[in-house]
């Protein structure tokens, strides 16, 4: 990384504060100027244009529930969770949904090319995705990864980084037994690590959070065995194409959302940025007309 580059980062982490301390103490009265009207009329995505197109890779319990929602709301993209996609078009018949619901009433896995076809409804569908992607939860083989790099340089939406949430084995038992999980949006906390401001409930809607029936020990391990044989390589396919950050998901929530945010692309996170702090000067200048 170059000085400028470092300089970038430097600036944009000196940001990652709340947009409402953004604007706390700013002495502006709108009314007395026109300059910055076009601007708070304007559509800020337009001005200030974000495509996040990024994938998280780490083991059970290690933050991605925790880490893909802050970064939804940050960059205002969608975040994929493929198990929650993959549930939502088997309930609501679609196409792919009920492909994908004959595979699995025969006990059979659903194929890739099937996940990736809701990977790419999605990306071309859901709203929320017109600033760009976090997935989670896919790609978990090379293949699959493959597949997905194939669908996305043909969409001309390429994935920029494949973030892996790195913490050791012994770590996650404490981890993985006190997680909470809000089944609606897929929002985790933890009981010692991330509560909920209300005890079994989640923090936006106020429904009651349940705990994942093979969030156990004994469960745990096998998961970890599943994935460390697969992840592997699909860490050294990314590390091929420069794309594969390292995250020290041992430190704190907000330590590792700090690291994440170093890791992503300057221009989007600054874009972001000031699209956000935009967004609440024209929140102001509204109250002020």
């Amino acid at each position: 990384m170059n000085s400028s580059d470092k300089e970038l980062r430097a600036f944009t982490l000196s940001a990652l504060q709340s947009n409402e301390e953004f604007v706390k103490g700013i002495k502006y009265d709108f009314k007395q100027t026109k300059a910055v009207k076009p601007l708070l009329d304007s559509d800020l995505d337009k001005v200030f244009p974000v495509s996040l197109r990024t994938v998280f890779l780490g083991p059970p319990g290690a933050g991605k529930g925790t880490q893909a929602p802050l970064l939804s709301e940050y960059f205002k993209a969608c975040h994929l969770s493929t198990g929650d996609i993959l549930r939502a078009h088997v309930k609501q018949g679609t196409d792919l949904g009920i492909q994908a619901k004959e595979i699995m009433d025969k006990g059979g896995l659903v194929s890739d090319e099937i996940m990736v076809n809701i990977i790419k409804d999605e990306l071309e569908n859901n709203v929320t995705c017109k600033n760009g992607f976090i997935l989670d939860g896919f790609p978990r083989t090379v293949p699959q990864a493959q597949k997905l790099d194939e669908m996305l340089t043909a969409r001309n939406t390429p994935l920029e980084t494949a973030l892996e949430l790195e913490i050791d084995d012994s770590l996650l038992v404490s981890r993985i037994t006190g997680r909470l999980i809000h089944p609606a949006s897929g929002r985790s906390y933890h009981t010692e690590f991330n509560p909920p401001k209300v005890a079994m409930t989640d923090d936006a809607t106020g429904e009651p959070l349940v705990r994942r029936s093979d969030d156990n020990v004994e469960a745990l391990t096998k998961r970890l065995a599943t994935y460390h044989t697969q992840t592997a390589p699909i860490a050294a396919f990314y590390k091929s194409q420069y794309k594969w950050r390292g995250i020290d998901a041992a430190k704190k929530p907000d330590e590792v959302s700090i690291r994440i945010m170093e890791s992503l692309p300057s221009d989007t996170v600054i874009s972001a940025m000031f699209r956000n702090q935009a967004e609440v000067l024209k929140k102001l200048y509204n109250e002020t007309k």
